[in-house]
């Protein structure tokens, strides 16, 4: 019998970047990542992140880290920035043992609301790798579209990653926020 796992979010803070980082990482590139399915592995190699980048994030203004969190314990996270009337969705990372469980969900929920709520954004936009079907099929079925713009993966900057392969590039995603019933 499963049960479902409670989550409470709050936004992160400095001294949250040593739990932030391996998350990340955990879910997007090495071992850990073939876990779960949202893996970056086989189309990139290097870090996803790392210490100054999740800090800049953190303390940058209009820009957060949401961290979801069960029983003191860190599920998930995400980048959330404001720009100007959308709200940026990244750096999304589930415990790769946990995916599949609901918690995603949760967590794109929660930054929908605090975008339209306490931003008063009227939209969120992403960018995922092109070559991520699944995950944007995933992203679709939550109301995201594919908006048709395109831009450049950040070859030649190993902070992103080391491809491994020369067509990536990120594809556009968007999605209206209404207003609650």
């Amino acid at each position: 019998m499963s049960h479902a796992i409670t989550l409470s979010f709050r936004p992160a803070v400095v001294a949250d970047v040593p739990a932030i980082v391996p998350l990340v990482e955990s879910a997007y590139r090495g071992e850990s990542g073939l876990r779960g399915w949202t893996t970056e592995s086989h189309l990139l190699d290097g870090q996803r992140t790392d210490p100054p980048a999740v800090a800049a994030i953190i303390e940058a203004p209009d820009s957060m880290v949401l961290l979801a969190e069960s029983n003191g314990a860190l599920q998930a996270c995400c980048q959330l920035e404001r720009q100007e009337r959308a709200g940026y969705f990244g750096m999304f990372a589930v415990v790769p043992t946990l995916q599949g469980a609901g918690i995603g969900k949760a967590v794109l929920a929660e930054a929908e609301r605090f975008a339209r709520e306490v931003w008063g954004c009227e939209a969120m936009r992403m960018t995922v790798i092109e070559q991520r079907d699944e995950l944007i099929q995933w992203y679709e079925r939550r109301g995201y579209r594919l908006t048709g713009e395109h831009e450049p993966f950040p070859y030649g900057q190993e902070r992103f990653g080391i491809p491994r392969r020369d067509d990536l590039r990120f594809v556009v995603l968007s999605k209206l926020l209404t207003v609650a019933a």
